[in-house]
């Protein structure tokens, strides 16, 4: 009687100090499971090794930490972006399709008719390589060939993504802007690249350094450089921006108001000026910074 009592009084103990600390600091005082796992990783950042057999390395924190964060991304933040989509159009022959699979090196290829925004399918390189390994005749068209992939608002979790690829046994996804236009692709590797970073093979191309300085404090850019990155690396007032974009040659094209041709100098607000030394009529490839007279003289 004594114990039950004493549990009883335990029990009231812990529920008044719960209420008193929603009171004080509100419902969000207890910390999620999640943040308390990352707070435990917080505490190890930077040790060299595990402090025990057994215990995770530097790499296996930061999956786990990855993994904590998975669920926050969705399916457009994660993939190809819509301008970097290799496809081909429903009416493209089968000897021009085996060369784009062999210029692309990538294992699928979705298939568009007549705009990208209108994919109907894709094809799997396994097909291809099925009728040139067994002579079988060419085919007319891609009918025969297409498959069909996923279809993901931009807005679904990462994580939903990845269930619906496992679910179904498809590992292309085509992500649809709010106008069911294609905003991008995501495959499963890009899902899984989330949590373990970067998987390269031997068909991937050596990484190249999107930001390289020059002589006078100008830059030689990538227009996949993130913003961000640039924001660290060359000025913080680059990454300052009210537009929804993520890379330099998205902020060219915004402060241009179109896609800008190869030599168009396009004036920043900060004083930089960006130069487009490459690109085509869909998208900027590669750009120059040339940083604002003041800092051109210090640099000199």
């Amino acid at each position: 009687m004594s114990e039950d009592r004493s549990s009883a009084a335990g029990g009231d103990s812990d529920s008044i100090w719960r209420g008193l600390k929603s009171l004080i600091f509100g419902n969000d005082a207890e910390e999620s499971l999640r943040d308390q796992l990352e707070e435990a990783i917080d505490r190890h950042e930077g040790d060299p090794a595990p402090d025990a057999k057994g215990d995770l390395s530097q790499l296996e924190r930061q999956m786990v930490r990855n993994l904590l964060h998975f669920g926050e991304r969705d399916a457009g933040d994660v993939g190809v972006p819509r301008a970097d989509i290799i496809a081909v159009e429903e009416k493209t022959t089968f000897a021009r399709l085996v060369q784009i699979f062999a210029e692309a090196g990538h294992s699928r290829l979705p298939v568009y008719r007549e705009k990208l925004d209108t994919i109907i399918g894709m094809v799997h390189i396994k097909d291809v390589f099925t009728i040139l390994a067994t002579g079988a005749p060419h085919p007319e068209d891609l009918s025969g060939l297409i498959r069909e992939p996923l279809y993901v608002p931009m807005s679904r979790g990462a994580l939903d993504v990845l269930a619906d690829m496992r679910s179904k046994r498809v590992h292309l996804a085509v992500v649809l802007d709010e106008y069911s236009g294609t905003e991008g692709l995501v495959t499963i590797e890009d899902l899984i690249e989330e949590i373990t970073g970067d998987i390269e093979d031997e068909h991937d191309d050596a990484p190249t350094a999107l930001l390289i300085p020059l002589d006078g404090g100008g830059w030689d850019a990538d227009a996949r450089a993130p913003l961000e990155q640039v924001a660290q690396v060359v000025d913080e007032r680059l990454g300052e921006t009210e537009e929804d974009v993520d890379t330099l040659g998205g902020l060219a094209a915004v402060l241009a108001g179109r896609v800008p041709p190869v030599g168009e100098c396009v004036d920043h607000v900060s004083g930089w000026k960006l130069e487009i030394t490459d690109a085509d009529e869909r998208r900027v490839h590669r750009l120059r910074l040339h940083p604002p007279v003041a800092l051109a003289i210090e640099e000199d």
